[in-house]
């Protein structure tokens, strides 16, 4: 089935078994993260009226390294190219610079771009 085939709930799927292996790659690195936003409903009063939180293909992960919180976009760097080479629908909120925290797949098929 070619990507543009696949279903919401397919796409959730597929993203949702790909965050474990940023998660593996991440800790193999050195670093640790906590959960940011996964899910973001749309009564939560920030974020894009079509953020792919709300559509369950987004998640933000708090970095951290020896203890300290990473907050750098440029921090997020090794795990950002990873995640993009993990498969073509993947995008990284840090590749503009501004939101190094944010993996997300599929934005292009809801008009969201980096």
């Amino acid at each position: 089935m070619t990507l543009s085939k696949l279903t919401l709930s397919e796409k959730q799927q597929l993203f949702a078994s790909m965050v474990p292996r940023l998660i593996d790659f991440a800790y193999g690195q050195g670093y640790a993260v906590t959960l940011g936003d996964a899910y973001r409903s749309p009564a939560v009063p920030y974020g894009h009226k079509n953020s792919l939180h709300r559509k369950r293909l987004a998640i933000d992960l708090n970095l951290f390294k020896d203890g300290v919180y990473l907050t750098d976009t440029d921090d997020h760097a090794p795990l950002g190219a990873y995640w993009m080479n993990l498969h073509p629908a993947n995008r990284w909120g840090g590749i503009d610079g501004k939101d190094g925290n944010h993996y997300s797949s599929f934005a292009e098929d809801y008009g969201m771009t980096y």
